[in-house]
């Protein structure tokens, strides 16, 4: 089942789940393609922070934002990459930074200019598909020189949400791909110390104080249970495709798999958020400068695709 309606005055459209599953999407193409909102049963899934409007006006990231060309932080604006100058510096990009002043979130936080291709009804939910040409706007070209194009398609059925990204590369050159996703998960009606945490990762990214990798590597094991006092903003390498990802709270559970081309993870969990970020990520933080073998390049022509995938249950 699909529909159209306003959320804080932009024009979104609507993905619901048949009355087994209970659940609906929420996307605004116009703001970057972000899903604002996942509702089972009435109750929001995602954390909303500052909303959408300051997601559209401040890239203050909220509910599930995609972040392209590359996601987390870079470690610096001017680099060489492929053979291109990228170039972070130049004015009125559409650009985050963090508290260091890193650029962050990748260059089509909240844009415009996605086209919906595709907006239907499946048995037991719906589809989106949109699209977006990163060639054709000169300015986001002239910082990141690398024509390409993005398509997004969500498919909601049942009690589960899957969105799936390629990228195709549209000239003559490779295009770097370390692109993610900001999923915000909360869990409503249970205070955020009792939601139970499963994150079967087994190897943590040691990062500096920048939030940067340092190139070190170590084992982790991440305890099963209560959230309780614990914060995370560590990187990690993900564990196999359609492993899952837990919060578990008496009455729902959620699960994000990672179910193809995510090799890597960031969990986001201040103290401040209620909410757990749990991010799928192409490629690690920095990969873009760092380089390596972790650092995919889709050949002229040819395409890169990954998918994850949420699924809420009643316990």
């Amino acid at each position: 089942m699909v529909g159209e309606r306003s959320e804080e005055g932009f024009a979104a459209l609507t993905l619901e789940g048949d009355a087994r599953g209970g659940l609906e999407a929420v996307f605004v193409p116009e703001a970057g393609m972000i899903c604002c909102s996942l509702r089972h049963r009435g109750e929001e899934l995602l954390g909303q922070r500052g909303g959408l409007r300051a997601y559209v006006d401040h890239y203050s990231t909220m509910g599930i934002p995609f972040l392209h060309p590359w996601a987390n932080r870079l470690g610096a604006d001017r680099f060489a990459l492929g053979g291109r100058q990228v170039d972070l510096g130049l004015p009125d990009l559409p650009l985050k930074r963090d508290e260091n002043g890193l650029p962050i979130h990748g260059l089509l936080s909240a844009a415009p200019g996605w086209r919906v291709g595709r907006h239907v009804e499946l048995d037991g939910g719906g589809a989106l598909a949109a699209s977006f040409d990163f060639g054709a706007y000169p300015h986001l070209l002239e910082a990141f020189p690398f024509p390409h194009l993005v398509e997004i398609e969500a498919t909601l059925v049942e009690g589960s949400l899957e969105i799936a990204t390629s990228v195709t590369a549209t000239a003559d050159v490779a295009v770097p791909i370390a692109f993610g996703f900001h999923p915000y998960l909360r869990l409503p009606g249970v205070p955020r110390a009792d939601w139970i945490l499963e994150a079967p990762v087994h190897e943590r990214f040691v990062l500096g104080r920048d939030g940067l990798p340092t190139g070190e590597r170590e084992g982790i094991a991440i305890e099963t249970g209560p959230l309780g006092e614990r914060t995370y903003d560590d990187a990690f390498r993900a564990p196999p495709p359609g492993t899952a990802f837990t919060l578990v709270a008496p009455d729902r559970r959620i699960e994000l798999r990672m179910d193809s081309g995510y090799p890597f993870t960031q969990i986001f969990a201040p103290a401040d958020t209620d909410a757990v970020a749990i991010e799928p990520m192409t490629a690690p933080t920095n990969a873009l400068l760092a380089g390596g073998p972790e650092l995919a390049f889709i050949p002229p022509g040819e395409t890169f695709g990954a998918a994850f995938s949420i699924q809420v249950f009643e316990n």
